[in-house]
């Protein structure tokens, strides 16, 4: 059971694992960051700086929460644990909770994805591990002091339902949080809206831009097609997150702007200075999440047999673009395989 002094530790306290950590020490919980070395020398000297879409601007003091690059002060004494880290660190992450944390923590993925949870019960054998759901984007600033993690989306923090009292110590301020009882519907809705951080990514656009033009909404409608075909064809009914149900996002993406402008409003109720971690990913020349994403989708699709031409396309290009490690390519959309359903130059 988890109650409002339950200690918190957020294993790996980058964008995500920041805001969310900050959120919870302006609220009084105890906290405890696990983060790489340049973060926490400046989350210790400084503190850390919170604001949000909503116009929330409030600064946590360095002694409000700990931070730390060491697994075992970070983890020891937890109760429950945030697991923020990419996908491809969930392992690595699972081997240092299962070394250095208490049996009886719980843990919570907060991860991009649809199995990192998996991943974490299969190193964390006999501990409670949930799957969770963060909907929102967070942009960090690359510079100044204190730290600033800028929520630039809307959307609730949903998690599996399972251990008393945990939606209740983590939803505060700035963080909605609550239950879901069918969490493997939810991250496959999710996967659905983030197979657009890949066209931001390759677009270097900001997101509320990209998605402001036609030309990427019939890309990101094409991939959603695939997405959904595969998921019909293997049962798997994903839930609504973005306001719309999965069937009509295709529909709505490829309407002319000025309609799609009026009925996607919440899906545009974005901070212009928002993009993607896949965005980041490239300009930081970091391996990107591409492979839990259209990877994801595209061996669903192998098993359902079912084609995924747009998806195999803008995974070449992410990976072209991670090989070249020169950040972003500046894609336009014309260089992106044509999707099914539209033209560009409507």
């Amino acid at each position: 059971m988890a109650n409002n002094g339950s200690l918190v530790a957020i294993a790996g306290a980058g964008s995500i694992g920041c805001y969310v950590g900050g959120c919870l020490a302006l609220a009084g919980r105890r906290v405890n960051l696990l983060a790489r070395p340049r973060i926490g020398d400046v989350v210790r000297k400084d503190g850390l700086r919170v604001t949000d879409l909503d116009g929330r601007d409030s600064c946590v003091s360095p002694e409000a929460l700990s931070a730390t690059a060491d697994p075992a002060a970070a983890l020891r004494d937890a109760e429950v644990i945030l697991v923020t880290v990419k996908s491809g660190a969930t392992q690595e992450m699972a081997a240092l909770i299962a070394a250095h944390a208490r049996p009886d923590a719980v843990v919570v993925s907060l991860q991009n994805g649809v199995d990192n949870a998996d991943r974490l019960r299969t190193g964390l054998a006999a501990r409670q591990v949930l799957a969770g759901m963060v909907p929102f984007n967070v942009v960090q600033s690359p510079d100044g002091e204190p730290l600033r993690v800028h929520r630039a989306s809307e959307g609730k923090v949903m998690i599996e339902d399972g251990v008393a009292g945990l939606a209740e110590l983590l939803a505060v301020e700035g963080l909605a949080v609550e239950t879901h009882g069918d969490m493997t519907a939810v991250l496959w809705g999710k996967l659905l809206m983030n197979l657009n951080n890949a066209l931001v990514a390759l677009s270097n656009l900001p997101l509320a831009t990209e998605l402001a033009d036609r030309r990427w909404r019939l890309i990101l409608a094409g991939q959603i097609g695939e997405a959904l075909a595969a998921m019909k064809a293997c049962g798997i009914k994903p839930a609504r997150i973005a306001g719309l149900p999965p069937a009509l996002m295709p529909k709505v993406l490829r309407l002319p702007d000025w309609l799609f402008r009026r009925l996607a409003r919440r899906m545009l109720a974005i901070d212009p200075e928002a993009r993607s971690s896949m965005w980041d990913d490239l300009q930081r020349g970091r391996p990107t999440e591409i492979g839990e994403l259209q990877g994801a989708v595209m061996r669903l699709a192998e098993k359902a047999g079912t084609p995924t031409p747009l998806l195999n396309s803008v995974t070449a290009l992410v990976r072209a673009a991670e090989a070249a490690r020169l950040g972003s390519p500046g894609l336009v959309p014309e260089q992106i395989a044509a999707p099914p359903g539209g033209s560009r130059s409507a």
